[in-house]
C-alpha cells in the first residue's frame, strides 16, 4: 500500500506551479490510479513522490511521509526505491541508458545483480508478452516514437517492480501506438501491479482505471471512482478543464476558410537509407493561409515531410512555389519557421523574453510580452527556458513562431503535453496566425486540437499522401471516424 500522510511540497525557487498541499492519500495494491487536473496541479510532483525523484533529485521544502507499506521512501536512496518502483516519463529518450533494445530491457535488472539466465528469460518472455520481439537488437534512436515508448515500458516490465508510475505517456502517440500502451497496462493490471497515471489524454484509460483523483491548485480536490469519473457529462468534464473521456463528445464546427492560392511542393524525395524510402512525393499542394492537421501513423514521415518543407534536409532536392517564386531549400530557410517535437534543441538564451528578441527580424519587447501574455508565459519571462516544464518549454517554442515573419510556420506536435486550457490557447493562436495570412502544417496526433482550429487534413502514410480534405462538416466526420476507427 502506498500512504502520503500530510504531505506538503514547494520546489525550491518557491514556485506556486507544481506544489502540493495537505495531501493524504491511501492507494490499495493493485488499484490503477488516474491523476488528472489543469497543468501545475501537482501531478507529475505526486509522482515523484512516489518514485522518489522528490527529494533525492528535486530539490524543495517536504513536510510528511511517504509510505511504501511502512517504508518511508523519501529516505531511501534511489537505487533501493527503484527496486519498488519503475516509471516511465513523458519522453522515454531521457530514461535510456544504452543504444540497443535488447540491452535496455536488460538494463534494470543487470543493475540488480541478476543471473545472466535469468535477465535473460526476462527479457525474451517480456518482448513476447508484449508482441514486440521485433523490436529486438535495434538501434533505440531509429526507432518511431512509439517503439521507444514500448521499449521504455518493457525495462520496466522486466525488472518487475509491484508500482508503475507514467507520467503522459501517451504524448507522443499514434492511436496504434496508445493502443498499444493501453494493452501493456491492462497486462500489469492483470498481474496485480499498482499503476499510477498523470495524464491528459483520458479517452484511452476509461476501461482500464479503478479510481480518478483531480488536482486543482496543489490539492486533491475530488476522489473518483471509475464510474463516478465516467458518469460525469462531457460539459462537466471540461469546465473542470479535462478533456473527455470520450473523442466524440468534444465540441467541434467547420472551420470557415476563403481560398487565396497554393503552395506547390515538387519533387520532395527522401531516404535515411538505401533500401527505405522515408518521403516519395512528386507534387503536393497545400492550402495558402490555411491551418493543415498532417495525420498519420508513427514513422509515416510526417516529420521528414516538414524538415524537407523548412529546408533541412540536405539531400532532398525538392523545391516550394508560392505566389509565382520558386524556392529551394536554401531560400526556404527564410520562408518557414518549424518548432520541433523535442523543443530542447531550439531554444538556446538565458531567458524566456531572449528566446522571443531573437526570433523577430525586428526585436521588440512590447510584442514579445503580448504574445507571452496570450501563452499564459509572462511569470516565466526572465526565467531560464531550460529551467521550465516540458509544457511550458513548448509554449515558449511556439510563442518564438509566432513573433517571427515566416510565411510558413511549421508545429511538430504543438500540443504534447498541454492539457485542455493550453491546448485551446494554442488553436486560438493558430486562427490568429491563419488571420494574419500565414499557412500553418500541423503535425499533430491532438483530435481535440484538429477540431478546434485546422482547416484542411493532409493524412500521410509510409512516406506517401493517402488523402487530403477540407474539415468541412464532412471531413469533420471523416477526422472522428479516423481517430476512433484506429483505435
Amino acid at each position: 500500500m502506498i500512504q502520503l500522510k500530510n504531505i506538503n511540497f514547494c520546489y525550491a525557487g518557491g514556485e506556486n506551479a507544481g506544489r502540493l498541499e495537505q495531501i493524504n492519500l491511501e492507494i490499495p495494491d493493485g488499484q490503477v490510479v488516474l491523476l488528472c487536473g489543469r497543468s501545475g496541479c501537482g501531478k507529475t510532483t505526486l509522482t515523484r513522490l512516489v518514485n522518489g525523484l522528490i527529494p533525492n533529485y528535486y530539490e524543495g521544502e517536504l513536510t510528511g511521509e511517504v509510505l511504501l507499506d511502512g517504508k518511508n521512501i523519501s529516505r531511501l536512496p534511489l537505487y533501493e526505491t527503484a527496486k519498488y518502483v519503475g516509471s516511465v516519463f513523458q519522453n522515454p529518450r531521457t530514461q535510456f541508458f544504452t543504444v540497443d533494445s535488447t540491452s535496455e530491457l536488460a538494463f534494470g535488472c543487470e543493475n540488480q545483480g541478476l543471473p545472466e539466465s535469468e535477465i535473460t528469460h526476462r527479457v525474451k518472455s517480456t518482448a513476447v508478452q508484449f508482441d514486440m520481439e521485433d523490436l529486438l537488437g535495434k538501434n533505440i534512436f531509429r526507432l518511431s516514437g512509439g517503439e521507444k515508448q514500448k521499449i521504455a515500458c518493457a525495462s520496466i516490465s522486466v525488472s518487475d517492480p509491484p508500482i508503475i508510475v507514467l507520467d503522459e505517456p501517451s504524448s507522443n502517440l499514434d492511436q496504434s501506438a496508445t493502443e498499444d500502451l493501453c494493452r501493456m497496462i491492462r497486462v500489469w493490471k492483470q498481474q496485480g501491479k499498482t499503476i499510477l497515471i498523470a495524464e491528459h489524454r483520458l479517452y484511452y484509460l476509461k476501461e482500464l482505471i479503478d479510481r480518478v483523483l483531480y488536482l486543482n491548485d496543489g490539492r486533491i480536490e475530488k476522489d473518483y471512482t471509475a464510474q463516478e469519473a465516467l458518469n460525469l457529462s462531457p460539459g462537466q468534464q471540461i469546465n473542470m478543464g479535462l478533456r473527455p473521456f470520450e473523442l466524440a463528445a468534444f465540441p467541434s464546427t467547420p472551420h470557415p476558410f476563403d481560398e487565396k492560392g497554393q503552395i506547390q511542393c515538387e519533387n520532395f524525395h527522401f531516404a535515411y537509407t538505401k533500401h527505405r524510402d522515408a518521403l516519395n512525393i512528386g507534387c503536393l499542394s497545400l492550402p495558402e493561409g490555411g491551418i493543415v492537421a498532417l495525420i498519420g501513423h508513427n514513422g509515416a514521415g510526417k516529420s521528414t515531410l516538414a524538415r524537407c518543407l523548412c529546408g533541412l534536409e540536405k539531400h532532398c532536392d525538392g523545391v516550394v512555389k508560392m505566389n509565382g517564386k520558386q524556392y529551394n531549400k536554401k531560400q526556404r530557410l527564410a520562408l518557414c519557421y518549424m518548432v520541433m517535437q523535442d523543443v530542447n534543441h531550439q531554444l538556446f538564451t538565458e531567458s524566456t523574453e531572449e528566446e522571443m528578441l531573437i526570433s523577430m527580424a525586428a526585436p521588440s519587447s512590447d510584442r514579445a510580452d503580448a504574445v507571452l501574455e496570450r501563452l499564459d508565459l509572462m511569470q516565466f519571462k526572465d526565467r531560464h527556458p531550460m529551467a521550465l516544464s516540458g509544457g511550458q518549454k513548448q509554449r515558449v517554442a511556439i510563442a518564438t513562431a509566432l513573433v517571427s515573419d515566416r510565411k510558413i510556420l511549421v508545429f511538430d506536435e504543438p500540443t504534447s503535453g498541454l492539457d485542455l486550457h493550453h491546448m485551446k490557447e494554442v488553436a486560438d493562436e493558430l486562427i490568429t496566425i491563419q488571420e494574419m495570412g500565414k499557412t500553418s502544417l500541423v503535425i499533430t496526433h491532438d483530435y481535440e486540437l484538429i477540431v478546434s482550429c485546422c482547416t484542411h487534413v493532409l493524412h500521410l502514410e509510409h512516406g506517401v499522401v493517402q488523402e487530403q480534405y477540407a474539415l468541412d462538416a464532412a471531413g469533420l466526420q471523416r477526422i472522428q471516424n479516423f481517430f476512433i476507427e484506429s483505435r
